[in-house]
């Protein structure tokens, strides 16, 4: 085979980089799912994988103003990015709402819940509810009533994950890959890591990371010919 037309039952692994309170990663994520339906012919498997965008934020999370304050100097110069993350988020019919948002949270514990949600849901659904929940409705992700929520809202025992989230579960695990991405060099989220060699990082446009996409899955192809 000699050119990139992926053959029939191409397949491709995509590790996703990223953090639930990083705006560009919500709307990259959208992008992404927009990718998938243009490249419907190839079969995509994708890792979720931990980032703290705010490493410095404590477990228990901060004021929002404090937040912006340390971060930007000021919530009015947060103001003029947050026009355009929302001009953005509405073109790709999401809900951006940063005026409800009244806690930063340290996303320790959400990215331990999108662990778990692999054994009893789709990772990407327990994502994109903590996602919505923080962008859109203004949720305190610091708040473990509010993930057990967001737990049993996508289908997993409640139960279990106030015990777990109660505990250290997979606290190392997490921690460990999130600095591994840093380690790595990945210093700006989303980051798609396609068949753990094409990089494309930043929220970039579906038909660029449908083209990521086919460029992948014809290099596989080629080696097993």
């Amino acid at each position: 085979m000699t050119d990139n037309k992926p053959a029939a039952g191409a397949s491709v692994h995509v590790d996703v980089v990223s953090d639930v309170v990083c705006p560009w990663c919500y709307i990259g994520k959208h992008r992404l799912e927009m990718a998938l339906d243009l490249t419907s012919d190839i079969a995509v498997d994708i890792n979720w994988r931990p980032y703290f965008l705010n490493s410095w934020v404590p477990r228990e999370g901060i004021d929002r103003r404090t937040y912006l304050e340390t971060k930007f100097g000021s919530a009015d110069h947060y103001g003029v990015i947050a026009e355009r993350i929302a001009a953005a988020a509405a073109m790709e019919g999401l809900r951006y709402a940063p005026e409800k948002i009244s806690r930063q949270p340290n996303t320790l514990d959400c990215h331990r819940l999108i662990l778990w949600s692999r054994s009893a849901t789709d990772p990407a659904h327990m994502k994109q509810r903590l996602m919505e929940l923080y962008f859109a409705e203004g949720g305190d992700l610091s708040d473990p009533k509010v993930l057990i929520q967001a737990a049993v809202d996508c289908n997993m025992d409640g139960d279990l994950v106030r015990r777990l989230l109660a505990s250290d579960a997979d606290v190392d695990r997490v921690e460990g890959e999130a600095n591994s991405a840093k380690e790595a060099g990945i210093d700006g989220v989303p980051c798609f890591v396609f068949g753990g060699s094409v990089i494309v990082t930043g929220a970039q446009s579906p038909e660029y990371l449908a083209s990521a996409i086919e460029r992948t899955a014809g290099r596989h192809t080629r080696r097993r010919a």
